[in-house]
């Protein structure tokens, strides 16, 4: 399987067509039957969970069955809209190589092994939806966690996404191995102790952690390509 994570942002005059977009786009991903999972989803305004969401800017993933070489391969009717817009256009194409765990009751990404070999630039996706009695528990802890991200060594970029504000969360990321991203995951104290939260007090009604090998980066967000900048 390979997936395509397409960010978006949209002028200050059209935000609204972001929003909009939420609701129009359904019925051209429905259609389109190589499409084998698909999220459109919402961003934070920070690079991870947050609160505030960025309402200019918007997220799409899409899975496919690895049959040819990856190309982007977005509804046009989709791709047309952007570009109608004048969106600023950032596309990622993946290949998931190691995970864990389901989104909406499926193994979106396939099946995985939970370790690999591969030992290059590394993204991770880890999402999760919250339970309610959960909600200030978990926002109370994260975001002190969040703010050292960026300052983590090996650290690249992030992007905050998800289905509904507030309980349908997820981090994109990018790392220069495995071994800076697991420096960052097990060796900082705030980090585990909330992870450990997590496990102990069962915050998550369902979860999933999936690493991915970067096959293609194009386009821009905020006249950067944070992948070509810092490779």
């Amino acid at each position: 399987m390979y997936c395509i994570l397409t960010i978006v942002r949209y002028s200050k005059k059209s935000g609204w067509a972001g929003f909009l977009s939420m609701a129009i786009f359904r019925l051209a991903l429905w259609r389109k039957s190589s499409i084998l999972f698909w999220k459109l989803m919402g961003c934070g305004k920070n690079g991870t969970f947050d609160k505030k969401p960025d309402w200019r800017q918007w997220a799409l993933l899409e899975v496919y069955e690895k049959k040819n070489p990856p190309s982007v391969q977005t509804p046009s009717s989709i791709l047309n809209y952007w570009k109608f817009f004048k969106c600023e256009v950032l596309t990622l194409i993946l290949e998931p190589i190691e995970g864990r765990g389901t989104w909406d009751g499926k193994e979106a990404m396939g099946k995985l092994p939970k370790q690999t070999d591969y030992d290059g630039v590394v993204a991770v996706l880890t999402r999760a939806t919250i339970r309610l009695g959960k909600l200030k528990d978990f926002w109370t802890h994260v975001d002190g966690v969040a703010k050292q991200m960026p300052s983590a060594d090996g650290f690249i970029t992030s992007f905050g996404i998800g289905e509904l504000p507030w309980i349908k969360q997820a981090t994109f990321s990018v790392w220069q191995s495995k071994e800076h991203m697991k420096a960052f995951a097990y060796n900082m104290k705030e980090h585990t102790e909330v992870v450990q939260k997590t496990r102990q007090e069962n915050w998550y009604s369902e979860e999933m952690f999936v690493r991915f090998k970067i096959l293609e980066s194009h386009g821009s967000i905020n006249g950067l390509n944070p992948l070509k900048r810092k490779s």
